[in-house]
């Protein structure tokens, strides 16, 4: 079992630096019971020029605003204050490549009714991909994602991840890597804990949103293909459809980019080396540690 902390790692909890040894929660507490919190991950890069750079900070903190109010949980604080506590907590535990996780979690609570108060903490580690390096097996899951009129599926809502660990551990028992998850309609949705994207013909492909957690990194995605004049469309497809694909793979903070060998044992048609998704998972690596693209191509020319 990983271990995420020691005697000396520091935590922020309700607005005081803390040991994780020595931290405390309550075991009458509504998100436990009932996985009613919602949490951010986040990821810190030691970048180009040496200093420690949080990625996409303030979209983090953002939607863990946005999804604490959809949940209905009270969210007292400012992005700018949990930003500024995230680089002491990274400080004191000399961490730059870090992951980051700050959650949101109720008091005790037995009832269902509205709570007045909510605990934030925000913790850190150092986590390597969450899907490893190499190319995955992926296997499309007897799990769907929830019915997006059932929950706050926009939400990065504790709870909801009970069916991510259910389709992933499926996939595992079975011999994959990885699960694909389907919506109620059949449509590919996404990963366990990533978005999907296929590219055909020159063409990147993503699941629309609707039935999905929107990702930053899905977002940070489009970006690079908006930008490098990449074509991308968001649309609804079949698992059929994504098994014709020239090339595969999940995206998320925790996982980053990572490619697929196959989908149910079927190989991809490309091989992902030199890629159109390779070159995005490259540039990708360079934007989170704000390598410029001409520096990737000064370190290529010296090969």
């Amino acid at each position: 079992m990983a271990s995420y902390y020691n005697g000396h790692t520091i935590l922020w909890l309700d607005g005081a630096f803390v040991k994780a040894s020595e931290a405390k929660t309550d075991l009458y507490g509504q998100s436990l019971h009932y996985g009613y919190a919602v949490f951010e991950g986040i990821r810190s890069y030691r970048n180009v020029k040496g200093l420690t750079k949080i990625f996409k900070a303030r979209e983090h903190f953002e939607r863990l605003r946005n999804s604490a109010r959809a949940l209905n949980l009270p969210y007292p604080w400012s992005t700018e204050e949990l930003i500024e506590n995230t680089y002491a907590v990274l400080t004191k535990n000399n961490q730059q490549n870090a992951y980051i996780r700050p959650l949101v979690y109720a008091p005790a609570n037995m009832s269902f009714a509205k709570n007045t108060e909510s605990h934030i903490a925000i913790e850190t580690w150092e986590m390597e991909p969450f899907l490893g390096d190499k190319l995955l097996r992926v296997m499309v899951s007897g799990f769907q994602r929830p019915n997006p009129k059932g929950f706050k599926i926009e939400a990065k809502a504790s709870g909801h991840y009970v069916n991510s660990i259910l389709a992933s551990q499926e996939a595992k028992a079975a011999g994959y890597d990885e699960a694909l998850l389907t919506d109620m309609n059949g449509y590919v949705a996404e990963g366990p804990g990533a978005n999907v994207f296929f590219e055909k013909d020159g063409v990147l492909y993503t699941p629309a949103a609707g039935n999905i957690l929107p990702g930053i990194t899905r977002a940070t995605v489009i970006e690079i293909c908006h930008q490098s004049g990449i074509p991308v469309k968001e649309q609804f497809f079949t698992v059929e459809a994504l098994k014709e694909a020239d090339t595969a793979f999940f995206c998320g903070t925790a996982a980053e980019v990572i490619g697929w060998e196959s989908l149910d044992g079927q190989p991809f048609k490309k091989r992902w080396i030199g890629s159109l998704s390779h070159r995005i998972q490259q540039a990708y690596q360079d934007r989170v540690i704000e390598k410029q693209p001409e520096e990737r191509f000064a370190e290529l020319e010296k090969v």
